[in-house]
């Protein structure tokens, strides 16, 4: 695929006339404190092959033991994720070799996963109808004109992690490989998807909903550096308007969403040039190499039956009983589009803040917070979303960390509502609360902010800048209206920027057109 301006302009006028379908496979690490069938560390970060025992190294004789909190979040994950639970499920060895296996096999589920039948809904607005706010697949539209769409999951099932290879000195001759086995045994919910996703935006939008309700429950940090969520996609091409599936590929090695929008938009490409020029696509396993921007092959696709799966011999059947299930669901919390919806009715938020105000459930939690404690709630959430998440960001901080609590942030609402200072004396006391960690009353008493609201006050000041000033005067008078804001800026600078914007303003205008 080459680069130059007209390759890329017969590269979209092909695209025209094809349609990608994609499925994402996401693997998640379940957050739990040892492995899923040891009692082994899955602490991140530590000494190379510290956190290993008989059963993770797959030595003789050493048996798996089911963790049940493993089994707990991922039953809450699928849940959450609209899935059945499947009142049975089997544990099947999956054999393949590579050196960060050691036992041979993985242990997986296979044809009886923990739960199946699920959905998602996104709005990204991917593809042509997306973008223009119109009905999506599905016929559903989402409540600001965004599209919405139901991606479906076709399964969730457990399986353990394998150990991690580090690579060094790639590509030269002397690469050596060394292998942590720290990762092996971690658990993981493989989350699939359905074919549903017609182009790189939609498969973007889909895996950060995923992740974000992920983290809503708290099954997993979802740390993509970490590789704690690590993601493959199924892609193909076919013409549009055709039923039949076109040959896929799997693109794997994709860390960061950018990567994997990135690895699409080539995919799609790189197929779409394959058959305009009469060829056809290899089913194969491809990789993203960030370097270069493209995907390149790696072997040819597996089949389940290259796995030679069969029933783990060393583990029972997994029972989810409905009681269990049941207890499950009620520790769900309010997921972020349920929340997203009660923002917009509860809060009467339009429905931008209100999406990034539920982008995190700590977030969503502080603005409930400083909302409850201020009159005007769009007030609170202008002033999350503007001053506080700004600060935090050029401070490298998270909301957790936030030197200004919700508390504090409504005090200073609160005096901005009463008058005792204007919305931009507000912005420099904010500045100070946030790297002092003092209350806005505080900052206001030391550094003498509060706002000057008596007329007779300001009016004195109005008539002196106005004797100060008699040629601006009658220029005003004569017709120069845009004279009207030098008078303003002369009475703020008198007033060292305390008097009240709005009084000025009407003071101002009272002394100049002679109606005091």
């Amino acid at each position: 695929m080459g680069a130059t301006k007209e390759t890329a302009e017969v590269l979209e006028a092909l695209k025209e006339k094809y349609e990608p379908v994609i499925g994402l496979e996401v693997h998640v690490q379940l957050l739990t404190r040892s492995k899923i069938f040891c009692g082994c560390s899955t602490k991140f970060g530590d000494p190379p092959n510290t956190h290993t025992c008989p059963v993770c190294l797959g030595l003789p004789g050493a048996l798996p033991v089911l963790n049940r909190e493993a089994v707990a979040k991922g039953v809450k994950a699928a849940l959450a994720l609209n899935s059945r639970i499947n009142r049975l499920s089997r544990f099947a060895r999956k054999n393949y070799f590579y050196p960060d296996l050691p036992k041979g096999y993985q242990i997986s589920q296979y044809d009886q996963p923990l739960a199946e039948h699920g959905w998602i809904v996104i709005r990204a607005g991917g593809g042509k109808e997306g973008a223009s706010g119109t009905e999506s697949d599905d016929g559903s539209t989402g409540a600001g004109g965004k599209a919405e769409k139901r991606i479906g999951i076709t399964r969730l099932h457990l399986e353990e992690d394998a150990g991690k290879s580090i690579h060094d000195g790639f590509p030269d001759s002397n690469e050596k490989t060394y292998v942590d086995l720290n990762r092996a045994g971690t658990p993981l919910a493989e989350i699939v998807s359905e074919p549903d996703m017609r182009s790189p935006e939609e498969a973007y939008d889909y895996v950060t909903r995923l992740r974000q309700i992920l983290l809503y429950l708290g099954v997993s940090d979802c740390n993509m550096e970490e590789g704690s969520l690590r993601c493959d996609a199924n892609v193909s091409v076919r013409p549009r308007g055709q039923q039949e599936l076109g040959v896929k590929t799997e693109v794997k090695n994709l860390n960061s969403f950018r990567f994997l929008q990135k690895a699409l938009e080539y995919e799609i490409g790189r197929q779409v040039l394959v058959l305009a020029e009469g060829g056809t696509i290899e089913q194969e396993t491809r990789l993203w190499n960030p370097q270069t921007q493209r995907t390149m092959g790696m072997r040819s696709k597996e089949s389940a039956h290259d796995y030679r799966y069969f029933p783990e011999p060393d583990l029972l059947p997994l029972v989810v009983s409905e009681q269990m299930e049941e207890e499950i669901r009620r520790t769900i919390p309010e997921l972020p589009e349920a929340k997203r919806r009660r923002f917009i009715e509860q809060y009467k938020l339009p429905e931008y803040d209100a999406e990034v105000l539920t982008a995190t459930q700590e977030l969503a939690g502080y603005y409930e917070q400083a909302a409850a404690k201020a009159t005007d709630a769009k007030a609170a959430a202008n002033w999350v979303m503007g001053e506080l998440l700004g600060a935090l960001n050029a401070a490298g901080k998270t909301i957790a960390e936030s030197p200004v609590s919700p508390d504090a942030l409504a005090g200073l609402l609160g005096l901005i509502d009463d008058g005792t200072v204007s919305g931009k004396m507000a912005k420099s006391v904010f500045e100070k609360m946030f790297l002092e960690r003092k209350s806005a009353r505080q900052v206001v008493d030391e550094l003498g902010l509060k706002q000057i609201t008596d007329d007779g006050q300001i009016r004195e000041i109005v008539k002196k800048v106005i004797a100060a000033s008699p040629k601006q005067v009658e220029g005003y008078r004569a017709g120069r209206a845009t004279l009207f804001g030098y008078f303003v800026g002369q009475v703020m600078r008198e007033t060292k920027g305390q008097a009240n914007p709005q009084k000025v303003n009407e003071l101002l205008k009272e002394e100049l057109d002679g109606n005091s």
